[in-house]
Protein backbone atom coordinates (compact mmCIF):
# COMPACT_ATOMS: atom_id res chain seq x y z
CA UNK A 1 0.00 0.00 0.00
CA UNK A 2 1.42 3.39 -1.02
CA UNK A 3 0.30 6.15 1.29
CA UNK A 4 -0.34 9.64 -0.05
CA UNK A 5 -0.18 12.54 2.42
CA UNK A 6 -0.61 15.32 -0.15
CA UNK A 7 -3.55 17.72 0.30
CA UNK A 8 -6.69 18.08 -1.78
CA UNK A 9 -5.13 21.06 -3.55
CA UNK A 10 -1.95 19.29 -4.65
CA UNK A 11 -1.77 18.19 -8.30
CA UNK A 12 1.19 16.72 -10.09
CA UNK A 13 2.12 18.63 -13.28
CA UNK A 14 0.69 15.85 -15.49
CA UNK A 15 -2.50 15.57 -13.48
CA UNK A 16 -3.03 19.34 -13.56
CA UNK A 17 -2.51 19.42 -17.34
CA UNK A 18 -4.87 16.48 -17.92
CA UNK A 19 -7.61 17.94 -15.70
CA UNK A 20 -7.49 21.36 -17.36
CA UNK A 21 -7.50 19.98 -20.92
CA UNK A 22 -10.32 17.57 -20.07
CA UNK A 23 -12.34 20.30 -18.34
CA UNK A 24 -12.03 22.74 -21.25
CA UNK A 25 -12.69 20.15 -23.98
CA UNK A 26 -15.67 18.59 -22.23
CA UNK A 27 -17.04 22.06 -21.46
CA UNK A 28 -16.94 22.94 -25.16
CA UNK A 29 -18.79 19.72 -26.00
CA UNK A 30 -21.44 20.50 -23.38
CA UNK A 31 -21.67 24.11 -24.61
CA UNK A 32 -22.61 22.76 -28.04
CA UNK A 33 -25.14 20.45 -26.38
CA UNK A 34 -26.64 23.34 -24.40
CA UNK A 35 -26.89 25.54 -27.48
CA UNK A 36 -26.34 23.39 -30.58
CA UNK A 37 -25.26 26.09 -33.03
CA UNK A 38 -21.52 25.53 -33.11
CA UNK A 39 -20.55 28.28 -35.53
CA UNK A 40 -22.65 30.95 -33.84
CA UNK A 41 -20.03 32.60 -31.65
CA UNK A 42 -22.57 34.74 -29.81
CA UNK A 43 -24.32 31.59 -28.59
CA UNK A 44 -21.06 30.01 -27.44
CA UNK A 45 -20.17 33.19 -25.53
CA UNK A 46 -23.20 32.46 -23.34
CA UNK A 47 -23.21 28.66 -23.29
CA UNK A 48 -19.47 28.05 -22.79
CA UNK A 49 -19.18 29.84 -19.39
CA UNK A 50 -22.29 27.96 -18.24
CA UNK A 51 -20.73 24.69 -19.40
CA UNK A 52 -17.49 25.56 -17.57
CA UNK A 53 -19.43 25.84 -14.31
CA UNK A 54 -21.49 22.71 -14.99
CA UNK A 55 -18.53 20.54 -16.02
CA UNK A 56 -16.34 22.04 -13.32
CA UNK A 57 -18.74 20.83 -10.64
CA UNK A 58 -19.80 17.67 -12.46
CA UNK A 59 -16.52 16.36 -13.81
CA UNK A 60 -13.69 17.91 -11.78
CA UNK A 61 -15.30 17.34 -8.37
CA UNK A 62 -16.33 13.83 -9.46
CA UNK A 63 -12.70 12.93 -10.15
CA UNK A 64 -11.45 14.60 -6.99
CA UNK A 65 -13.96 12.57 -4.98
CA UNK A 66 -12.48 9.37 -6.41
CA UNK A 67 -8.98 10.58 -5.62
CA UNK A 68 -9.75 11.58 -2.04
CA UNK A 69 -11.62 8.32 -1.37
CA UNK A 70 -8.58 6.37 -2.58
CA UNK A 71 -6.29 8.53 -0.44
CA UNK A 72 -8.50 7.78 2.57
CA UNK A 73 -7.43 4.14 2.25
CA UNK A 74 -3.80 5.20 1.85
CA UNK A 75 -3.59 4.66 -1.92
CA UNK A 76 -1.76 7.01 -4.25
CA UNK A 77 -4.24 8.33 -6.81
CA UNK A 78 -4.16 10.67 -9.82
CA UNK A 79 -6.37 11.60 -12.76
CA UNK A 80 -5.26 10.82 -16.31
CA UNK A 81 -7.01 12.10 -19.41
CA UNK A 82 -8.12 9.85 -22.26
CA UNK A 83 -7.37 12.09 -25.23
CA UNK A 84 -9.07 9.81 -27.75
CA UNK A 85 -12.23 9.96 -25.63
CA UNK A 86 -12.06 13.76 -25.49
CA UNK A 87 -11.71 13.90 -29.27
CA UNK A 88 -14.70 11.57 -29.71
CA UNK A 89 -16.79 13.65 -27.28
CA UNK A 90 -16.09 16.89 -29.12
CA UNK A 91 -16.42 15.37 -32.60
CA UNK A 92 -19.77 13.75 -31.80
CA UNK A 93 -21.09 16.97 -30.28
CA UNK A 94 -20.20 18.83 -33.49
CA UNK A 95 -21.38 16.15 -35.93
CA UNK A 96 -24.70 15.54 -34.17
CA UNK A 97 -25.33 19.21 -33.44
CA UNK A 98 -25.23 18.61 -29.71
CA UNK A 99 -27.84 15.85 -29.77
CA UNK A 100 -25.43 13.16 -28.56
CA UNK A 101 -22.59 13.32 -26.07
CA UNK A 102 -20.01 10.68 -25.20
CA UNK A 103 -18.60 11.70 -21.81
CA UNK A 104 -15.48 9.64 -21.18
CA UNK A 105 -12.67 12.18 -20.71
CA UNK A 106 -10.43 9.96 -18.61
CA UNK A 107 -10.27 8.33 -15.21
CA UNK A 108 -8.79 8.63 -11.75
CA UNK A 109 -6.41 5.74 -11.15
CA UNK A 110 -5.16 4.54 -7.80
CA UNK A 111 -2.20 2.37 -7.05
CA UNK A 112 -2.31 -0.30 -4.35
CA UNK A 113 -0.76 -3.68 -3.74
CA UNK A 114 -4.05 -5.06 -2.44
CA UNK A 115 -7.58 -3.66 -2.60
CA UNK A 116 -10.81 -5.28 -1.41
CA UNK A 117 -14.07 -5.35 -3.36
CA UNK A 118 -15.59 -3.00 -0.78
CA UNK A 119 -12.74 -0.50 -1.05
CA UNK A 120 -12.92 -0.58 -4.84
CA UNK A 121 -16.70 -0.21 -4.73
CA UNK A 122 -16.68 2.72 -2.33
CA UNK A 123 -13.90 4.53 -4.21
CA UNK A 124 -15.89 4.08 -7.42
CA UNK A 125 -19.14 5.21 -5.77
CA UNK A 126 -17.55 8.39 -4.39
CA UNK A 127 -17.67 10.17 -7.76
CA UNK A 128 -21.33 9.56 -8.70
CA UNK A 129 -22.45 10.10 -5.09
CA UNK A 130 -20.69 13.47 -5.09
CA UNK A 131 -22.46 14.37 -8.35
CA UNK A 132 -25.85 13.56 -6.82
CA UNK A 133 -25.19 15.66 -3.71
CA UNK A 134 -23.85 18.61 -5.71
CA UNK A 135 -26.65 18.31 -8.26
CA UNK A 136 -29.34 18.39 -5.57
CA UNK A 137 -27.69 21.40 -3.91
CA UNK A 138 -27.48 23.25 -7.24
CA UNK A 139 -31.14 22.56 -8.01
CA UNK A 140 -32.16 23.92 -4.59
CA UNK A 141 -30.08 27.04 -5.22
CA UNK A 142 -31.70 27.39 -8.66
CA UNK A 143 -35.12 27.55 -7.00
CA UNK A 144 -33.97 30.71 -5.18
CA UNK A 145 -33.63 32.53 -8.51
CA UNK A 146 -36.96 31.76 -10.16
CA UNK A 147 -37.38 33.65 -13.41
CA UNK A 148 -33.76 34.81 -13.34
CA UNK A 149 -30.85 33.90 -15.62
CA UNK A 150 -29.07 32.40 -12.62
CA UNK A 151 -31.86 29.85 -12.36
CA UNK A 152 -30.90 28.58 -15.83
CA UNK A 153 -27.21 28.44 -14.90
CA UNK A 154 -27.71 26.51 -11.67
CA UNK A 155 -30.37 24.24 -13.19
CA UNK A 156 -28.13 23.25 -16.10
CA UNK A 157 -25.20 22.70 -13.72
CA UNK A 158 -27.41 20.46 -11.58
CA UNK A 159 -28.62 18.51 -14.61
CA UNK A 160 -25.04 17.95 -15.79
CA UNK A 161 -24.16 16.54 -12.39
CA UNK A 162 -27.12 14.16 -12.56
CA UNK A 163 -26.04 13.11 -16.05
CA UNK A 164 -22.50 12.38 -14.87
CA UNK A 165 -23.84 10.29 -11.99
CA UNK A 166 -26.16 8.29 -14.24
CA UNK A 167 -23.62 7.75 -17.01
CA UNK A 168 -20.87 6.64 -14.66
CA UNK A 169 -23.20 4.29 -12.75
CA UNK A 170 -24.01 2.29 -15.87
CA UNK A 171 -22.84 -1.28 -15.10
CA UNK A 172 -20.44 -1.30 -18.03
CA UNK A 173 -16.83 -2.44 -17.83
CA UNK A 174 -14.43 0.41 -16.99
CA UNK A 175 -17.22 2.65 -15.65
CA UNK A 176 -17.81 3.19 -11.93
CA UNK A 177 -21.09 1.32 -12.06
CA UNK A 178 -19.48 -2.03 -12.88
CA UNK A 179 -17.27 -1.85 -9.78
CA UNK A 180 -20.08 -0.74 -7.48
CA UNK A 181 -22.34 -3.48 -8.94
CA UNK A 182 -19.67 -6.11 -8.32
CA UNK A 183 -19.26 -5.00 -4.71
CA UNK A 184 -22.90 -4.46 -3.67
CA UNK A 185 -25.82 -4.78 -6.07
CA UNK A 186 -28.32 -3.22 -3.63
CA UNK A 187 -26.21 -0.09 -3.12
CA UNK A 188 -25.66 0.14 -6.88
CA UNK A 189 -29.40 -0.23 -7.53
CA UNK A 190 -30.36 2.53 -5.08
CA UNK A 191 -27.92 5.04 -6.54
CA UNK A 192 -28.60 4.04 -10.15
CA UNK A 193 -32.39 4.35 -9.80
CA UNK A 194 -32.00 7.71 -8.05
CA UNK A 195 -29.69 9.08 -10.75
CA UNK A 196 -31.90 7.75 -13.56
CA UNK A 197 -34.95 9.37 -11.94
CA UNK A 198 -33.17 12.72 -11.65
CA UNK A 199 -32.10 12.55 -15.31
CA UNK A 200 -35.28 11.25 -16.96
CA UNK A 201 -38.04 12.17 -14.48
CA UNK A 202 -36.79 15.28 -12.63
CA UNK A 203 -40.36 16.53 -12.26
CA UNK A 204 -40.95 13.88 -9.58
CA UNK A 205 -38.54 15.71 -7.26
CA UNK A 206 -38.43 19.28 -8.58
Amino acid sequence: MVSSKKSLFYFSPQEKKDLIISWLTLSLAFAIMINPVFFNISNLVVSFPIALIAVGTGFVLHELAHREAAKYYGFHSEFRAWYQGLFIALALAIITGGRFLFAAPGATYFFAEKVTLKQNGLISLAGPATNLVIGLCLMMIANLFKGDFLQIVFTLAGQVNFFFAFFNLLPILMLDGSKVFTWNKLVWGIFFILSATLVFLPGLLF
